[in-house]
C-alpha cells in the first residue's frame, strides 16, 4: 500500500514517540540502581557505536572537524543538559506525569521562536499559549512551599530542549543528521563519564541492566532517526501534532508496567495543554496559508 508524504511522516512521528517513551520507561526502572552519569555513559557508549555503523553503512559520516560548528556544538550541549535534567527527574515522578509535564514543549518552542527568531505570533497563539501553561501548572501543582525538585528539573529540562530545538534551524542544511546525533552520543559519553564520580561511583551492573540499556540506545536511535525523516518526509504542521501521542504511550506504559494511576487534575491539565498546543498548530498553518503567494518560500528554500 502506498502513503502519501503526509501519512509516511505521521507514521514515521508515532514511531519516535514510541521510541522515546519506550525508552524512558526502561530507563526508569534502573534510576535506582546507577547514577545519572552512569545511565548517560552505558547509554551513550552503545548509542555512538549503533550510530557511527548505521552512518558507516548509509554513507552519512562527515569528518567531525567539518561539522563541529557553533549551532552543532550548541545544540549538543543543551540535548545533553536536558538528558540529565530529564533523568534526574525521571525517577522522582511517574512516567505519565513526566510525559503529562513534557507535552508543553510545543508551547515552550513558540514561545522561543517569538522571542529570539522574531517569529510573528499573534493574540490568538498567545492566549493558547498561556492556557497551555495554566494547564501545565495543574499538573505540578505547586503547594505552599512551592515547586518540588523534580518539577524545577522538568521545567529546566524544558526549557534546554526548546533551545536545541531552537538552535536546530540554525544550523546549516549541509551538516548530515546522523553526524549531529553522532556528536550527541559522543558528548553524552563524555560528560556522563565526568559525572560518575561526583553522583556517587561506578555501581556494579548485572547483565539484565546492560541488556535494559542496550534496548533502550537501539530504541532512541531509531526515535533520533524516526523525527528526522518525519520532518523531511512531510508537512511540519501536519506531523508536529502526533508528537502528542508520546502521552498515549506514557499512560498506557505506567498503568501496565509500573501500576501507575492518573489523577483527574494531571489529565484535565493533560487535555488543556495539548489543546493548547494542537491550537497553535492549526493558528500557525492557517497564518502561513493566508500567506500571499510572493511571501512563501520556495520549494525547498529551508522556512
Amino acid at each position: 500500500m502506498a502513503f502519501s508524504p503526509n501519512t509516511r511522516g505521521a507514521l514515521l512521528m508515532v514511531l519516535a514517540m514510541a521510541g522515546f517513551t519506550f525508552n524512558d520507561a526502561l530507563t526508569k526502572t534502573l534510576t535506582s540502581s546507577m547514577n545519572v552519569g552512569q545511565m548517560m555513559f552505558v547509554r551513550g557508549l552503545m548509542m555512538t557505536v549503533l550510530v557511527y555503523l548505521f552512518g558507516r553503512k548509509t554513507g552519512g559520516l562527515a569528518p567531525i572537524r567539518s561539522v563541529a560548528q557553533p549551532m552543532v556544538l550548541a545544540r549538543v550541549g543543551l540535548e545533553c543538559g536536558a538528558t540529565i535534567l530529564f533523568l534526574s527527574a525521571l525517577g522522582m515522578l511517574p512516567l505519565s506525569n513526566v510525559s503529562a509535564i513534557l507535552q508543553s514543549l510545543p508551547l515552550a518552542v513558540t514561545v522561543g521562536a517569538a522571542i529570539f527568531l522574531r517569529e510573528p505570533v499573534g493574540w490568538h497563539r498567545w492566549t493558547a499559549i498561556v492556557i497551555g501553561f495554566g494547564g501545565m501548572l495543574l499538573i505540578i501543582r505547586p503547594g505552599p512551599e512551592g515547586f518540588s525538585s523534580a518539577s524545577l528539573l522538568l521545567l529546566l529540562c524544558i526549557l534546554c530542549t526548546a533551545g536545541r530545538d531552537l538552535v536546530t534551524k540554525k544550523i546549516s542544511a549541509g551538516v548530515p543528521s546522523i553526524m549531529v546525533t553522532l556528536l550527541t552520543a559522543i558528548a553524552a559519553v563524555i560528560i556522563g563519564g565526568a559525572l560518575i564520580v561526583p553522583l556517587g561511583g561506578w555501581r556494579p551492573m548485572s547483565a539484565s541492566a546492560v541488556g535494559t540499556l542496550a534496548v533502550a540506545a537501539l530504541l532512541l536511535v531509531v526515535a533520533h532517526q524516526s523525527i528526522v525523516m518525519a520532518m523531511r518526509t512531510a508537512e511540519v504542521s501536519f506531523v508536529a501534532p502526533f508528537r502528542y501521542t508520546s502521552l498515549i504511550w506514557a499512560v498506557a506504559i505506567g498503568i501496565v508496567f509500573f501500576g501507575e494511576h492518573i489523577s483527574l487534575p494531571v489529565a484535565i491539565g493533560a487535555v488543556i495543554v495539548i489543546c493548547s498546543g494542537l491550537y497553535t498548530f492549526y493558528r500557525e498553518n492557517k497564518r502561513k496559508n493566508a500567506r500571499p503567494i510572493g511571501q512563501t518560500s520556495r520549494p525547498g528554500t529551508p522556512l
